[in-house]
């Protein structure tokens, strides 16, 4: 646990890859392929599922740590209104198709054309800074008309001690801060969010416990759109078993979700601007190759249709931040 924070350059399909390394954890981002995290090893151990490779997500399909926008999870259907802007997706190149046609994970899938402003490495954290100029691509404006950059900081950082000067246990942490900035002169709807596939190494799914905050249990109809009501649920640390999730939840202060078995506690942690999560958990490969998603997400899903997303005013700008914590217990 004693690494100084570093900064590792190389390769992944032929893309290069940064590495942010600090006290036993490593976190990989493809910047020219989405901006999309490949790996998260802890103690050497990979807590990222990438089982479809990098191939499978440039196709567009999600896996490892991608970011989701301008709307996470789905829309009602291939038109929508927000900020007062109607928008028609029919012909328009870009976006992708759930099983029932709803447009889904937004449409910065696997984009190359993201530019690194910094990657760095001090005492106190190893780090990565990429922007996203989405109005310089008319394919995307057309999809989402309201001009915009995006700037995602990647950190690995150890946690520092308690002012009693002492921890549980040793503790690291990976910080994924998006910040949207408005920089036309329409509002931009933010509806973002991050799609983590986390999994425990060595850990049979059934043995897993899944933790969960108190939170608010959003109804969905039979195309994962929400119905309107919600069910009050208490926190639970119960084993995975061989329950299967693909369910939304509207979160409380408490917005602290993770994975624990064996000694070992993966954690995520999200920030005011992250009120709303996504639990997904399928059927496993195998026993043992298995992954659940807890994914931050700055608006309910099809926020774009009901106008229940923040939107950032011309000039202004909205950064929501997520950790994930790997430690022993």
């Amino acid at each position: 646990m004693a690494q100084q924070p570093e900064v590792r350059l190389g390769s992944l399909d032929g893309f290069a890859t940064v590495t942010l390394a600090a006290a036993g954890m490593e976190a990989t981002f493809v910047p020219s392929a989405g901006m999309v995290g490949t790996s998260l090893r802890f103690d050497g151990e990979e807590h990222l599922w990438f089982g479809d490779g990098l191939g499978r997500y440039l196709e567009g399909h999600t896996t490892g740590l991608p970011l989701l926008h301008p709307w996470a999870n789905r829309l009602a259907g291939p038109a929508y209104r927000a900020a007062g802007v109607g928008v028609d997706l029919a012909g328009v190149p870009g976006w992708h198709a759930d099983e029932h046609g709803l447009p889904i994970h937004g449409t910065l899938t696997a984009r190359p054309e993201w530019q690194v402003l910094r990657v760095a490495a001090d005492a106190k954290a190893a780090a990565l800074v990429a922007r996203f100029d989405y109005a310089a691509h008319e394919d995307l404006l057309a999809s989402f008309p309201f001009p915009h950059t995006v700037d995602v900081e990647a950190r690995v950082e150890p946690v520092l001690p308690t002012p009693r000067g002492r921890t549980l246990a040793p503790k690291v942490r990976l910080v994924v801060a998006t910040t949207v900035r408005a920089t036309g002169r329409r509002r931009v709807p933010v509806s973002f969010g991050w799609h983590p596939y986390l999994c425990l190494p060595g850990v049979k799914r059934a043995e897993a416990r899944l933790l969960l905050p108190p939170r608010d249990h959003l109804g969905l109809d039979d195309r994962h759109l929400p119905t309107g009501s919600a069910t009050r649920e208490p926190g639970e640390a119960a084993p995975l078993g061989r329950r299967q999730f693909d369910d939304a939840y509207r979160l409380g202060r408490d917005r602290r979700l993770g994975l624990e078995a064996d000694g070992r506690r993966l954690a995520i942690e999200l920030d005011r601007n992250y009120p709303w999560a996504q639990v997904y958990a399928p059927a496993p490969v195998s026993p043992s190759n298995w992954f659940v998603c807890l994914e931050p997400m700055t608006a309910p899903v099809d926020a774009l249709n009901n106008e229940a997303c923040p939107l950032v005013l011309p000039g202004g700008q909205l950064t929501a931040r997520f950790t994930i914590t790997i430690a022993r217990t």
